[in-house]
């Protein structure tokens, strides 16, 4: 019953994506190479404040009203509450942490917004009892808006990909 129930609703997506008239929203605009270069800067910009663990740089690459969701599903909406969340976890959890995070696309919806994915590594954060935690590797997902000339990050989210296990563990990745 529930497989009914997905082919069903596949069907229907299928159906309707395919039917359906074209939204500027679903098209991608051209951005120009000084806004990517811009939005690659600010990537750099969080990830370099995330490192030196300065909550208050890190909080400013956020739109003021943005919203934050980490990779353990903790949210924060505007900047405030964002720089509130780093300044703990910078005297805790992260305070030995270096992050790097690389853009590996961007798509741009207008000239105003972007969404952007960007592959991250966390090294040295540690577990609850203190001890030194594995790296962490994920994948940043934001939306960026411009505003009055710069861009910021106005959505947030990062899942963190699971560790290998097993024969995985050592079967190198393809690329």
């Amino acid at each position: 019953m529930r497989f009914r129930g997905m082919l069903a609703t596949l069907l229907a997506f299928l159906f309707l994506g395919g039917s359906a008239p074209a939204f500027p929203a679903q098209e991608s605009s051209q951005g120009t190479d000084a806004d990517s270069a811009a939005i690659q800067q600010v990537i750099s910009d969080f990830y370099k404040n995330f490192t030196r663990h300065d909550a208050h740089s890190t909080a400013m690459t956020f739109a003021p009203d943005a919203d934050f969701t980490n990779m353990n599903g903790i949210h924060r909406r505007g900047r405030k509450e964002i720089e509130d969340g780093f300044t703990a976890l910078f005297a805790g959890r992260l305070k030995d942490s270096v992050r790097t995070d690389v853009v590996r696309n961007i798509r741009f919806y207008s000239p105003e917004l972007a969404a952007v994915d960007a592959d991250t590594l966390i090294l040295g954060t540690k577990a609850a009892d203190g001890s030194a935690g594995p790296p962490r590797k994920g994948l940043m997902i934001v939306t960026m808006t411009k505003r009055d000339g710069r861009w910021l990050i106005s959505t947030f989210h990062e899942a963190e990909f699971p560790e290998a296990r097993g024969a995985a563990a050592s079967t190198p990745a393809i690329k």
